[in-house]
């Protein structure tokens, strides 16, 4: 974890690079199949994505997910483990809610039911959005800051 601001800002840098690419690759995948992704159409709507994230992240999101993890933590937030683990898992749950909306809007997806439509988002986004953090983002993540450190 992050010991200073500097750490800090390198790895919610490098956390919120790696998933939203990964979203955005994962997404396009969902809708376009294999042979739809340009990699221009990617890096296209990666930096507006980019930037949303990371205002949310660092301005709404992560403050409130890691408020609520530390309730959930209780006298296990020292733990170094398992207080990652909860921090990263509430991170996604809001990102997750958050990041959906910001997708239909994206898509002008206001066809139908919008919150059937949001629904259906955010289920198919944490379907990746967890596992993409848990595994392998977050791991990348810590691993460079211990690196740095």
């Amino acid at each position: 974890m992050p010991t200073n601001k500097k750490e800090s800002t390198v790895f919610t840098l490098m956390m919120c690079t790696m998933m939203v690419f990964g979203m955005s690759v994962y997404n396009a995948l969902l809708h376009n199949g294999i042979g739809g992704i340009v990699f221009s159409e990617l890096m296209l709507g990666f930096l507006p994505a980019f930037l949303v994230a990371l205002l949310l992240d660092v301005l709404i999101v992560g403050p409130f997910a890691k408020n609520i993890a530390f309730k959930l933590l209780g006298e296990n937030k020292g733990k170094m483990p398992l207080t990652a683990l909860v921090i990263s898992c509430c991170m996604v749950f809001c990102m997750v809610l958050c990041m959906s909306l910001f997708g239909l809007i994206m898509q002008q997806n206001f066809s139908g039911n919008v919150f059937i439509n949001y629904i259906q988002a955010m289920l198919l986004n944490a379907v990746c959005a967890f596992p993409l953090q848990l595994l392998i983002v977050g791991p990348i993540s810590r691993s460079i800051l211990k690196a740095i450190q």
